[in-house]
Order: structure tokens, then sequence, then C-alpha cells
């Protein structure tokens, strides 16, 4: 069995609980001994291009707000033991061109547990046709098991599940670039993990394929109403996430007061999601609605995802937003 069994299970969940949790057991207790993690945590969020600073460090201290971000996913509503998400991001301009940023996410898919803490900081460029930040993060990431997975007290414990309880450590560097070309078209690329390491019982480097995130997406805002509509994409290939691509589109109303759109994924587990938020002064409000095209669905009330920001020291609009606000001015 290689690691990537788990993922497989999250998204095809087991039908007998013991089955699954020994599953848990083993996939953890080989990634112990090989020295790799289960999976890439920047696949979990449905909603990262409307936060690009959650999975890409160039995003970091881009616009000129410093943005405090909470968000919560349940991936398997209803359903016992279903993986649960919740991430805590702050970003903002510290000096001239400069961003600093930090992020804590925290994952719980049955007795498998995952943390990360990230620091970011990034150098952004700014022309008149183009702005482009370039981001490096550094991440500490740990998974682990719950330590009453197998019963409380443990009786003759294996060390291999000691090791799963400990868990496993890591630390790794990832690098990003995102920008902004003449107000209109939005790009991005994150490599994540370019340097990974095994911090735990000594140092060793993991031997893993370099994955990537690429993004883009253009607004169209020149229409007959009110709207503004920004269709986008982004392509993932993760450490054992199946490939797949999120498309996207997403329509804005009345200078942004309310938004909605829809996403699928082609790969992986199709989801189709639905989205609505709104933009009250500093805080921006969305919730998603996501739905897998695969048996399981009949078993759970979906993925639900809420995110909240809040931005702090300016206008409360991202780059993309206030180029739209500007068009509109210079129309007039």
């Amino acid at each position: 069995m290689n690691t990537s069994t788990f993922i497989n299970s999250r998204k095809y969940p087991m039908k007998n609980l013991n089955i699954f949790l020994f599953l848990i057991f083993a996939t953890v207790s080989l990634t112990a001994q090989n020295n790799k993690r289960y999976f890439d945590e920047r696949y979990i969020s449905g909603v990262a291009f409307m936060n690009p600073v959650i999975v890409n460090p160039g995003a970091t201290g881009y616009d000129s707000n410093h943005s405090l971000l909470v968000s919560y996913k349940n991936t398997w509503a209803t359903h016992e033991g279903s993986p649960k998400s919740l991430i805590l991001s702050y970003d903002g301009p510290i000096a001239d061109r400069l961003g600093l940023g930090g992020m804590l996410l925290t994952d719980t898919n049955g007795d498998l547990k995952t943390t990360k803490l990230q620091g970011s900081v990034s150098y952004t460029i700014d022309t008149p046709t183009n702005k482009i930040g370039f981001g490096l993060s550094a991440e500490y990431i740990q998974h682990g098991l719950s330590a009453d997975v197998f019963g409380d007290p443990l009786l003759d414990p294996d060390p291999r599940v000691n090791d799963g309880i400990t868990g496993t450590n890591f630390f790794d560097v990832s690098f990003g670039v995102y920008g902004l070309y003449n107000g209109k078209l939005t790009y991005g690329l994150a490599l994540p993990s370019l340097v990974s390491s095994r911090i735990d019982n000594g140092t060793s480097t993991s031997e893993r394929e370099i994955g990537y995130l690429l993004s883009l997406g253009y607004m169209l805002d020149n229409l007959d109403s009110d709207l503004v509509l920004e269709p986008s994409i982004m392509v993932k290939k993760l450490m054992n996430v199946d490939f797949h691509a999120d498309i996207n589109l997403l329509a804005r109303f009345l200078d942004d007061k309310l938004r909605g759109g829809i996403t699928y994924t082609v790969g992986a587990h199709e989801n189709l999601g639905f989205i609505i938020g709104t933009s009250i002064n500093t805080m921006n409000f969305t919730y998603s609605y996501g739905a897998s095209r695969n048996e399981f669905q009949r078993y759970n009330n979906g993925s639900h995802e809420l995110t909240v920001r809040f931005d702090i020291g300016g206008a409360g609009n991202s780059m993309a937003e206030k180029a739209v606000m500007e068009d509109k001015i210079n129309d007039k």
C-alpha cells in the first residue's frame, strides 16, 4: 500500500470504521518509515482563486490592505468523522514593495490530524501595465494520529503506533508568483515544497516530485449593466492528490456588494460548487457549497466552506476590484 491510498479514502471513504482506522495507522506508519508526507494541504480550499494568498506566497501583501482571513470547511457534512479544516491567515505590506504574511491551518480527517504553520515574505514590482509579486514561504507541517485512536489507555502499543501519535514533522520552503496585467488579467504560479525536509528524529530530505498550482483569470467589466464577470482556472498538480483543475465563473454586482458564482472541478472527485458572498465596508463574507459526482455523495450533505476576510487600512477591495472602480471613474 502506498501513501496515496489514504488520500483516495478521503474521496471514497471506507464502509467499515475499523478498516478505516487500520488504513490510517498503516498509512501514517509507512509515512514515518519512508519520510514522506501523505498529501499536499493546498488542495483543501475551494475558494483559493478568490483568496490566492492561501496557496501562493507571491500574493502576500499584494494589496495596500492588511487582510485577516478566517476560513472553515466541512468536506462531508453530516458524515461521522468528516474532514474539517480551519485556516487563519494574515498578510499585508510592511514597507515599500515588501509584504509579510502568516498562516495557521489545521485539518482533521477521522483520527488523522494535520497542522501547518507558515510565514511568508514577498517583493512586488509595480509598473503602469503590470503588477507582479514574488514570494517565499517557510512552512512547518505535522501529520499525526490522535492519542485515543486505538483506545485509552493503549495496551502494549506498537512503536509505530507511538510514532503515528507523536507525528511526523517537516520543514518546507515554497515559491510563488502572482500578478495583475493591465488591470484585467490575473495570473499566478506557485511551486510548493521546493525544499522539504523531515525534522523529527534527525533531519532528512524527502525525495519527491515537485508540484505546481497555475492560475489564470480575466475580468469582463465593459458590460451594459453594473456587472463584472471573472472567469478563471486553477490547475493543481500536488503530492498524493489527483491532478485536477478548478474552472470558475464569478459575478460581482453593485461594486462588489454582492457576488455569486459557480466552480467545477475537472478530474479528481469531479466537484460542482456554488458561491455567494457580500462585502460590507471592510468585511468580505463568502459561502460556498460543493457536491461531488462520486457515489459517496448519497451518504453526506456535501462540502460547506465559510470564509470571512477583513481588509484593514484600505478601501476593503482587492487590486482587481480597485481596477474595475478606477475604470468606471475614468469612463465618467
